[in-house]
């Protein structure tokens, strides 16, 4: 199984997105948000839409990076405000899982907005 938590952990991310994501997390809404963020009818399972999710932040991330003129920095945060979303429904279903696991230092900021 990956290690999903183990991902986000790793993730770097400027403070300005990270921030802009931690303001609308509260408001995210998993029937209607991850559908049109992952362009389908069907929710998939948590840390299935978790890990579809991060592999579209990663390519956000590189246009970001890269300068591309596709860049969009609203549609990054909308995605990054869905993993944080996902990732607390996920933490939420598997509380003995994430009670063993200790958060890195340098995540904590992102980790605790899920």
């Amino acid at each position: 199984m990956t290690d999903v938590f183990g991902m986000l952990r790793r993730m770097k991310r400027p403070g300005l997105l990270i921030r802009a994501a931690r303001n609308g997390a509260d408001q995210y809404n998993r029937n209607e948000h991850l559908a049109r963020l992952l362009e389908i009818e069907a929710l998939p399972r948590s840390g299935l839409g978790l890990i579809q999710l991060i592999e579209i932040e990663r390519d956000l991330n590189l246009q970001r990076q890269s300068d591309r003129c596709r860049y969009s920095c609203a549609r990054h945060v909308e995605v990054l405000i869905a993993i944080m979303g996902e990732a607390r429904l996920l933490r939420t279903s598997l509380p003995d899982l994430t009670a063993v696991q200790p958060i890195a230092s340098g995540t904590e900021a992102f980790l605790s907005a899920t």
